[in-house]
């Protein structure tokens, strides 16, 4: 392994981190709805359980309203069964065979207790981008003491790496203030 695929390897599995993190903060419920609130509940279509975006299309009605449109008739019982029994809180109400899942008010200690948590992804995220930072100065390390590298690439290696950790960590507190701001705005 060479010093160019150290980087190369750490600037991907950081851009990973990130996505991890985005990911993360999209099942964190605001005020508004979003359809990828749902992408964590299962449901039970033919005794395994799946995904709701597999047996029914999940889509907006309105900023404050999801819907739920089941492919099959038989199915909207069980989606909004595992809706109700998923730990979002939400309540879900069958029109017809579609359903409709309205976003409830968040109170004010709510949306504070939901930024304490999205600080702390974000935490965990930094956490994670600097332990990739310490594995591939470590590999640049033993580079150097195998002497397969001079000491002077292991300081541009290590500068360089540092400089990516300082963007991804700058990315993350970026996502992080984002997801704040959305969280607290009424």
């Amino acid at each position: 392994m060479t010093i160019a695929d150290i980087k190369s390897t750490t600037e991907t599995r950081m851009g990973q981190s990130l996505a991890s993190l985005r990911h993360n903060l999209t099942r964190v419920r605001t005020g508004r709805a979003n359809p990828a609130l749902l992408d964590t509940v299962q449901v039970d279509y033919y005794g395994s359980l799946v995904p709701i975006s597999q047996v029914a299309n999940v889509s907006l009605l309105d900023a404050r309203t999801i819907s739920v449109q089941p492919w099959e008739k038989g199915m909207g019982a069980k989606i909004e069964k595992a809706i109700r029994e998923s730990d979002l809180g939400l309540n879900p109400a069958s029109m017809g065979e579609l359903i409709r899942v309205p976003m409830p008010m968040m109170t004010e200690e709510r949306r504070k207790e939901l930024t304490k948590v999205v600080r702390g992804e974000g935490e965990n995220a930094k956490v994670a981008v600097r332990n990739l930072r310490r594995d591939a100065n470590e590999a640049v390390k033993k580079l150097v003491k195998d002497k397969l590298a001079s000491e002077d690439e292991q300081k541009r290696a290590e500068a360089d790496i540092q400089r990516t950790t300082d963007k991804h960590i700058a990315e993350v507190d970026q996502m992080v203030a984002a997801k704040e701001q959305d969280l607290l705005a009424v």
